[in-house]
């Protein structure tokens, strides 16, 4: 006998270990909304988190859509979207390291000292850029569709069901990390804040690390 089917999802369990260990791995997503948080506090920790659950809605629907057959077909439009989405990911790296530098050579006093959210345009600013970070990044398409793939038994007479419910685990697992990631950020700037030489460490580190994902995006493939 098979295994048992939930709604045509065959191994819901090992479907959602699985989830739960991939939310895990660090990415540019996350790390955009810990920064964010840790920039400006929760609400605009919230903001950035509420742009990466659309944008992983927007690539989840895609996926079941299958642009993903789209993307494999044609090396022209994935390579487009990839180097799009590294140089967008160099760009707010290299806004990060600039911001740090700057405030090290501020003469205010600390609490005062320009910080990288002032390189970021206000209010839905972070909404906007983790959408764009979510949605340049062609890789994750087709993540969505070998990972969800595994699960879904092809001889269900609605599939969508399955991968709307699929859809829904991985995105209550992304809501948890996310929302440790913001109230964690919080707590870590409050420490920070007047700490002037660490806080420009910590944030020309979150700068390299996104330089890091914009090389290792623009040097994706397909295979």
């Amino acid at each position: 006998m098979g295994a048992p089917l939930f709604f045509g999802i065959t191994n819901i369990w090992a479907y959602v270990v699985g989830s739960f260990l991939i939310i895990l791995l660090p990415g540019p997503n996350s790390l955009f909304v810990l920064s964010a948080a840790a920039r400006r506090g929760v609400r605009y920790g919230y903001r950035a988190a509420c742009g990466v659950f659309v944008g992983d809605s927007v690539l989840m629907f895609l996926s079941a859509a299958g642009v993903a057959s789209l993307l494999k077909s044609t090396p022209l439009l994935f390579s487009a979207v990839k180097y799009s989405g590294a140089a967008y990911l160099a760009w707010i790296g290299f806004g990060l390291v600039r911001a740090a530098w700057r405030s090290l050579r501020s003469p205010a006093a600390p609490q005062e000292v320009e910080t990288a959210e002032e390189s970021m345009p206000p209010e839905n600013g972070p909404f906007r850029r983790a959408l764009t970070i979510s949605l340049l990044n062609p890789k994750a398409i087709l993540f969505f569709v070998a990972f969800f793939v595994q699960f879904v038994d092809p001889a269900y007479a609605t599939p969508a069901l399955s991968f709307l419910i699929l859809a829904l685990i991985i995105q209550v697992f992304s809501f948890a990390y996310l929302t440790m990631l913001i109230f964690g950020g919080t707590f870590l700037a409050d420490r920070f804040r007047r700490r002037r030489r660490l806080s420009a460490g910590l944030t020309s580190g979150a700068g390299v690390l996104f330089l890091g994902f914009g090389a290792k995006l623009a040097t994706a493939t397909l295979s």
